[in-house]
């Protein structure tokens, strides 16, 4: 018997869901690479003071490794490159907006950290395939950042529900996370971070990686693919830093193949997304 029917019907009406932030709608339809669109990003992130200083701050972080401090968002922009300092905004426009005071269980600030790591992991996995199915670098650090919003969500329509499952991954960290969620919601984070994509615009590609990046198999899943497949392996090869869900699931060689990754780089990318998840906690607590 599920525990929360009355969430299951909140999060099944699109119109219980917070607008998209203005400035995430339009960074969306921008369109960079020319002198227009490369002004415009820059001056929409300067109006908002919250995204120019966590853009800053990542650009300074160990994560680039670079000499100098960046103190604008322009300098900023030369060391991230626009792409990445779009999908950087979006995302944390994307959850300050779901974000409420006092937080629950879930803190808001967990997840960025959680999700600027993976963003930067998917890039790891992306420099060993091959470039006909490689994602673009926005696409991929959008899915990065977005993947997981759906806990985002959850916790903005009922701290409550939030609070109880947040205590259950903790009590049972061997078992599926999606197996709890089904057991306590009757719905997944997965299809609660899709309805918020959907009712917002989001690009299909990565709604579909915010669906089925629990189930790469399920039908539906291709509109998504590669990027449902590299989040799926990205969460399963690192699940200490990635969370509960994933442990103990092993990537088959089959796998990487899929990806068009030469299974001797397995041990490379591990590196990579360990020596990442560690400096992106020195990031976050710096913020």
């Amino acid at each position: 018997m599920n525990t929360f029917a009355d969430l299951q019907q909140a999060i099944r009406k699109i119109d219980a869901l917070p607008s998209m932030p203005v400035i995430a709608q339009k960074l969306l339809t921008l369109e960079l690479n020319t002198d227009e669109g490369d002004a415009m990003l820059l001056r929409l992130i300067e109006l908002d003071p919250l995204i120019t200083a966590k853009i800053i701050g990542l650009a300074n972080s160990s994560l680039f490794g670079s000499s100098g401090q960046v103190d604008s968002i322009r300098d900023a922009a030369l060391r991230l490159g626009l792409k990445r300092v779009k999908s950087v905004a979006i995302g944390i426009a994307t959850m300050s907006a779901l974000t409420k005071h006092p937080e629950g269980l879930i803190k808001a600030n967990d997840l960025w950290l959680h999700s600027i790591g993976f963003a930067f992991s998917l890039g790891a996995m992306a420099k060993v395939m091959p470039e006909r199915l490689r994602p673009s670098e926005d696409q991929m650090f959008l899915a990065g950042l977005l993947h997981d919003i759906g806990f985002m969500v959850l916790a903005h329509l009922d701290t409550q529900a939030s609070n109880a499952l947040y205590s259950a991954f903790k009590a049972q960290p061997d078992r599926p996370l999606i197996d709890i969620e089904q057991e306590l919601l009757g719905m997944t984070h997965c299809e609660i971070g899709a309805q918020l994509g959907l009712h917002w615009g989001l690009p299909q590609e990565i709604i579909a990686t915010i669906r089925y990046h629990h189930t790469p198999d399920a039908a539906g899943s291709s509109e998504g693919q590669p990027l449902v497949n590299m989040v799926n392996i990205a969460e399963r090869i690192h699940p200490e830093f990635y969370g509960a869900g994933h442990s103990g699931t092993e990537v088959s060689e089959q796998e990487w193949l899929k990806l068009g990754i030469d299974p001797g780089k397995i041990d490379e990318i591990r590196y990579f997304i360990a020596d990442v998840a560690t400096q992106a906690n020195e990031f976050a607590s710096a913020l």
